[in-house]
C-alpha cells in the first residue's frame, strides 16, 4: 500500500458533514481513498464491498474505463461552456440519448446538479406550465408523508420526513401531504409489490376536495420512496394516483433520483410500474455517481406550452450556471454507454429473484421485523431499542464496516442498493456478513 494510500488528513475540523453524527465519526473516521468495480478500500488498507452503490447512485460500479476515460478526454478537450444562449454538442447528444430509454412521451430535458435541484426545477416547471396554460391559480403541491426530494426547500417542503423539515420554518405555503404506504401490520415480509394499500391513493381525491383542483398545480412521489426505508407502492397504488391526477389536471412528478437508470431492472421505474407521469426527476445513477448532475424529463405538452410568444425572448427563466456541463455531459454518455454494452438493467431484472432469496433468508434474525424488496433494492427493519431511536441499525452499520461491507441505515432501517454489477456469491457474501452482524448484536 503506498504511502499515497495511507495518508489521512491531519485535522479533520473544518469540515462539516453531510447527513453525519459528525462528533462521533471525527473520534473514529471511516476514510475511503479508492474504489473499485465492487469494492472500496479504506486508508487503512481494508477493502469494504459496497452494498449501497457509494449512495445509491454507483449502479455500473466504480472507476470504470469509459466513464474515466471519457472524462479526463472532455476535460483536456473542452471543460466548461456556458449554458445560458450558447452550448456544446455533448450536452444535446445526451439529451438525446436520454430522450432514447424514457418512457415514450418524455421528449426533452432539463439539466441540473443534483436530485434535489431537480426536485425543485420540477416543481417551478409544474407551477409555470399551468401559469402559461392561463391556470395560474393552480399553486399548491401535494407531496407524501415519509417523502424524501432532496434537501432545498421545495425538496423538503413536500417532502415528508419530519427531521429534515423541523428546523427551517414554515417552508414554502400551499402544500399538503398523502398519507404513506407503509403498513407492517399487513405487508411485513412481502416480496415485491405489497398487496394491501393501493387504495391510499384515494387519500388525494380527499385533498382534491378540501382544497378544490383548480388550486392544485402536481403531486409529487417517489415511485419507490428510498431514503425513508424502502417503502415499495402496494398494487394498483401508482396507476390510482395517475388516474386521479389525470381527471383533475394535476400534473404528477415521479421522483426518480434513486429507481432511475436500472436500480429496478428498467431504465426507470415508469416503465417497471406501466405507468407514465408528466415529469420525471432523476441525478444519481445518471453519472454513475462521477460527477454531480441531474435530469428532469418533461412531455412534449409541456414542453411545447412554453414555446410561444416571440422567438427572442426566454421562455422559462430558470437554469444553473453548470447545466449540461461538458465534462459532466461526457461523464454521463459514456456512462449510457456502460449501462448499454455490459446490459446492465437486463443483469438487474435477473438478479431480482436471487436477491429477493438472499434478502429474505434473513427473516429469522434477531430484531428483524420486516424485510422488503423490489428489483436491487431492499430493507430490513429492526425492532428500536427501548428509548434509543436508531442505534440498533448505527451499530450495525458501524459493526459491518469494520467487518468489509457497506450498508446504509434509516431510521431502524438497513437499506441495500448494490451497483447492478453484483455477483451472486457477492450478494451471498454480503447477506451472510449481515445475518452475522445481527447475530453478533442481538
Amino acid at each position: 500500500m503506498s504511502n499515497r494510500l495511507n495518508a489521512t488528513p491531519n485535522d479533520l475540523r473544518a469540515f462539516w458533514m453531510p447527513f453525519t453524527a459528525n462528533r462521533q465519526f471525527k473520534k473514529e473516521p471511516r476514510l475511503f481513498v479508492k474504489a473499485k468495480d465492487m469494492h472500496y478500500t479504506t486508508y487503512d488498507g481494508r477493502t469494504v464491498l459496497d452494498g449501497t452503490a457509494g449512495l445509491w447512485c454507483v449502479n455500473a460500479g466504480h472507476c470504470r474505463p469509459l466513464i474515466t476515460e471519457a472524462i479526463a478526454e472532455q476535460a483536456g478537450e473542452l471543460d466548461y461552456a456556458p449554458a445560458f444562449q450558447l452550448g456544446h454538442p455533448k450536452a444535446f447528444e445526451l439529451a438525446n440519448r436520454l430522450v432514447d430509454i424514457a418512457p415514450e412521451g418524455m421528449n426533452h430535458v432539463l439539466y441540473t446538479n443534483s436530485g434535489s435541484e431537480s426536485v425543485d426545477t420540477a416543481l417551478k416547471v409544474a407551477l409555470a406550465y399551468h401559469r402559461v396554460k392561463g391556470d395560474g391559480s393552480r399553486t399548491r403541491l401535494i407531496g407524501r408523508e415519509r417523502g424524501y426530494h432532496g434537501v432545498n426547500f421545495g425538496g423538503i417542503s413536500v417532502g415528508g420526513i419530519v427531521s429534515n423539515r423541523k428546523m427551517f420554518g414554515t417552508l414554502l405555503t400551499g402544500v399538503d401531504h398523502m398519507p404513506h404506504t407503509h403498513m407492517p401490520d399487513k405487508n411485513a415480509f412481502t416480496k415485491g409489490e405489497p398487496e394491501h394499500g393501493g387504495d391510499l391513493a384515494t387519500e388525494l381525491e380527499r385533498i382534491v376536495t378540501l382544497h378544490d383542483a383548480s388550486t392544485i398545480a402536481a403531486v409529487i412521489v417517489e415511485p419507490v420512496a428510498g431514503s425513508t426505508g424502502v417503502l415499495i407502492p402496494p398494487k394498483g397504488y401508482l396507476k390510482k394516483l395517475r388516474d386521479i391526477c389525470t381527471k383533475h389536471g394535476i400534473l404528477l412528478i415521479f421522483d426518480e433520483v434513486i429507481t432511475g437508470y436500472g436500480r429496478l431492472g428498467t431504465p426507470f421505474a415508469a416503465q417497471y410500474f406501466d405507468v407514465m407521469p408528466d415529469i420525471i426527476v432523476t441525478a444519481k445513477g445518471l453519472t454513475n455517481g462521477v460527477i454531480p448532475m441531474g435530469a428532469v424529463f418533461v412531455t412534449s405538452a409541456i414542453h411545447d406550452a412554453f414555446m410561444s410568444g416571440p422567438e427572442h425572448m426566454i421562455e422559462f427563466f430558470h437554469g444553473y450556471t453548470y447545466s449540461g456541463n461538458p465534462i459532466a455531459s461526457a461523464a454521463a454518455i459514456a456512462t449510457l454507454d456502460t449501462y448499454r454494452d455490459e446490459g446492465l438493467f437486463a443483469r438487474a431484472a435477473t438478479l431480482a429473484p436471487y436477491w429477493e432469496k438472499a434478502l429474505h433468508s434473513l427473516a429469522d434474525c434477531p430484531h428483524v421485523i420486516d424485510i422488503r424488496n423490489i428489483g436491487l433494492i431492499g430493507a430490513i427493519e429492526l425492532s428500536p431499542i427501548s428509548g434509543e431511536p436508531t442505534k440498533r441499525a448505527f451499530s450495525a452499520f458501524l459493526k459491518a464496516y469494520e467487518s468489509g461491507f457497506l450498508i446504509r441505515t434509516t431510521g431502524d432501517i438497513i437499506a441495500l442498493s448494490p451497483p447492478l454489477i453484483i455477483t451472486e456469491a457477492q450478494i451471498d457474501e454480503l447477506v451472510d456478513g449481515i445475518r452475522k452482524v445481527l447475530v453478533a448484536n442481538a
